[in-house]
């Protein structure tokens, strides 16, 4: 379970960081750059100089965390600092934190002189499933999620529980809902698995699975052409009720909170727009809504998820695309569904409740 052979590079698992020790002290990169938030910046990092044998040979570029800062006036900011340092084609970033740092981070090595080596340190259990694997990178732009990027590969990514522990309880459970789609598109065993587990003592293996599910399925389709669109389930309302709790609330939710509830309402179109069964959908319902905390779609809003799903990159000739389950473990993609069976499906999660 130590390394995991993806396309153009590899995945490692719980090696302590000694393939990377091997690559910074190889002197093939003219100069080492560590990209971190200020939060990782206390928390990980320290680890990170421990796993490497109290390494110091880099400059720390630090930004501000939140997906809010994910955006083209940040990555300007990153890029005049690569500048001051000096940093020319053969340097080296290490993007060490979640997943706003490897998206954002990816993104401005995969631009910065049309393209420098990077590797990615994911820190969250969300980073470590799903947003450090695959090669895309990206940013926001005008709250739409992800919409201007690129995919470039990683030179390798290193996943390391030990960083795990660095997590509030709210940030695991957020990573959580990503390891639940990937047992609901692809893998019947591991979703009850999962559903028999502790999200808060969450196993290396079962994070090794979720990675091993995504990287099967963006190998085969490394540009999102087909079959990698059912990493989409859950993210097409997800996304869009993210966005809008990022501009109106309080106290937004989480990526994975906002996905738990694309996930809801997409099953219950997966059961009116697909085959999923009636028994199914109430399964997954019961399971997801017993995990995460209460949350009501208002109905004011539905205009501006609307607005917001329209927006989505995955769209095709202004109709929304779904990926859709048609059974436990099972995924279709470019699903088309009405705006009434939306509506429908927001409904029916203000019905169930969240968390009742």
């Amino acid at each position: 379970m130590n390394k995991l052979d993806s396309a153009g590079h590899s995945i490692y698992f719980e090696t302590g960081l000694e393939s990377l020790a091997n690559i910074v002290e190889s002197g093939r990169y003219s100069k080492i750059f560590v990209f971190a938030d200020s939060n990782t910046s206390e928390l990980c990092l320290p680890l990170f100089r421990e796993m490497m044998n109290d390494f110091h040979g880099f400059d720390l570029i630090e930004t501000d965390p939140g997906e809010e800062n994910k955006n083209i006036d940040f990555c300007i900011g990153i890029w005049k600092t690569l500048l001051d340092f000096g940093a020319d084609r053969k340097c080296l970033m290490i993007n060490l934190g979640g997943g706003v740092i490897t998206d954002m981070g990816g993104f401005v090595a995969s631009t910065y002189k049309r393209g420098i080596d990077f590797i990615n340190i994911p820190t969250t259990l969300l980073s470590q499933v799903d947003a450090s694997v695959g090669g895309k990178t990206g940013i926001d732009v005008d709250n739409v999620k992800n919409m201007v990027g690129t995919f470039t590969l990683p030179q390798c990514v290193f996943i390391e529980t030990a960083f795990l522990k660095t997590l509030p309880q709210r940030e695991l459970l957020s990573g959580f809902a990503e390891m639940i789609k990937h047992g609901l598109i692809a893998d019947q065993e591991y979703y009850q698995n999962l559903k028999n587990s502790d999200y808060l003592q969450v196993s290396a293996p079962a994070i090794y699975r979720s990675v091993e599910i995504k990287n099967d399925v963006v190998t085969e389709d490394p540009h999102e052409k087909g079959l990698r669109k059912i990493l989409n389930f859950g993210h097409t309302i997800g996304h869009a009720v993210e966005t809008y709790s990022l501009i109106n609330d309080a106290q937004p939710l989480t990526h994975g909170e906002a996905i738990a509830i694309g996930m809801i309402c997409e099953a219950f179109l997966s059961s009116t727009n697909n085959t999923f069964k009636a028994e199914e959908l109430e399964d997954v319902t019961a399971y997801i809504s017993k995990l995460y905390p209460a949350y009501a779609i208002k109905e004011e809003s539905f205009a501006q998820l609307m607005e917001f799903m329209q927006s989505d990159k995955k769209n095709e000739n202004g109709q929304i695309m779904f990926s859709l389950l048609s059974g436990i473990g099972k995924c279709d993609y470019n699903c088309r569904v009405s705006e009434k069976d939306i509506l429908e499906s927001f409904a029916y999660f203000n019905h169930i409740g969240f968390n009742p």
